[in-house]
This record gives structure tokens, sequence and C-alpha cells, in this order.
């Protein structure tokens, strides 16, 4: 904990705090646009409420499993890059302890993000819904104790997934492959078509979570041969 309590003041939490702030601001924007043009053209732009649950918690998990990766490779991959790590390695505390707060920082940092970012954004969006009327269904209290529970599993299941371009910035300490290879795994995981979304399968986003901590546990265990 003290580990990671220093690498939390080093990091300076400024710039995530605003770049999560604007990223809310960014779909909260998109939503309203998709809903308002839809009914002023006499549509809907959801059908039911668990519709707009699931594509709430889609962008809020695409864009922050990202942010994830940028975590990933602030706090490691570009301290290895810049071997500003070796100077850390120099320090009587195990390697393995110092790159698990690391990974803990983010992971813990991209769970407890996806999570606030879900309930404010789905907040603000059934506050409006219940003015203008976007969604023809009404929100009830069981509709949220069901998605309540979806969206604690979901996050975890990207919380973890956030963890998985550590194996691909690892191979050459490259910082574009750990954040490249997060935008992949989004735009695989969040692939939607008529009547089906890939993103509302549970198992998807447990399996990545699962690859991500194994490589994050070959990456601990693998830090004490690797030098700088």
């Amino acid at each position: 904990m003290n580990l990671i309590r220093i690498e939390l003041r080093k990091m300076k939490m400024g710039w995530y705090v605003r770049g999560a702030l604007i990223a809310n601001l960014i779909i909260m924007g998109f939503l309203w646009l998709i809903s308002y043009s839809e009914k002023a053209d006499g549509g809907v732009s959801f059908q039911s409420m668990e519709e707009a649950f699931l594509i709430i918690g889609t962008f809020v998990r695409s864009v922050f499993i990202i942010f994830g990766a940028v975590l990933i490779a602030k706090l490691v991959i570009s301290e290895y890059k810049n071997k500003t790590i070796l100077v850390m390695f120099t320090y009587p505390i195990s390697r393995k302890k110092l790159l698990t707060a690391k990974l803990m920082i983010a992971a813990g940092l991209t769970f407890i993000t996806i999570l606030l970012s879900n309930i404010l954004i789905a907040a603000v969006f059934f506050g409006v819904n219940s003015i203008y009327h976007f969604i023809p269904d009404k929100l009830t209290s069981e509709i949220i104790s069901q998605q309540a529970v979806k969206m604690a599993v979901f996050t975890f299941g990207a919380a973890g997934t956030s963890l998985v371009p550590i194996f691909f910035g690892m191979r050459k300490h490259s910082v574009p492959a750990t954040i490249i290879s997060s935008i992949v795994i989004v735009t695989l995981t969040s692939q939607t078509s008529p009547g089906f979304s890939i993103s509302s399968v549970v198992y998807i986003p447990l399996f990545l979570a699962a690859l991500g901590f194994i490589f994050s546990c070959m990456a601990i265990r693998n830090v004490d041969k690797q030098d700088a």
C-alpha cells in the first residue's frame, strides 16, 4: 500500500481525472445527440431500458479500457523504455512488489473510473429521459437492481481486460503497441449487429480479464530476470 501511495503521488493524477471527466462529457453528449435526433425523426434511439444500459456500459468500458492501457504505458512501459525504472530497481524493495503495485493502480483506477462513470452517465441520461421520454419503456427498481449486478460484473471484466495490453507492451517495451492492442481489443469486443451485441456476452470480458491477470502474473514473475 505504501508503494501504491508513492506511485500515485509521483504520477500526479490531474491529467487522468481531467481526461475521465472530458470522456464522460463526450459520451453524454453523444448519447444526447443520438436520442434527440431519433426523437426529432419520430423514432426511438433505444427500444428498452436494458438496451440503453447496454449501450452506455459499452461506451464507458470501451473508453476506459483504452485509458487503462495508457496507465500501463505511463506506469510501466515508458519507464522501461526510458530506463527510469532502473533507479527504482536500486531501492531495497522487491521488484515484484513494485510491479505489482503499478499494475494494481492501473486495474484499480480502471475499475473505479468505469463504475463511477457508468453510474454518473446512467443517472444523467435517465434523468433527462424522464423529461424528454426518449425510451418508451419505464425504469423500475427491478431493472435497476438487475443492471447493477451486470454493471459490477462487466466492470470487473473490463478492469481485468485493461491489463491484457501489458503482454504486447512488455515484448519490446513499446508504448504504441500497448495502446494499439487495447484499441484492437475494444474494437473486437464492441461489435454489434441487429439483434445481437458481442458486448452483451459476459463470458467474453471475464475470459479477457483472466488473460489480463495471467499476463500480469507472467510480467511480475519475469521482472527479476529482465533488465530494463
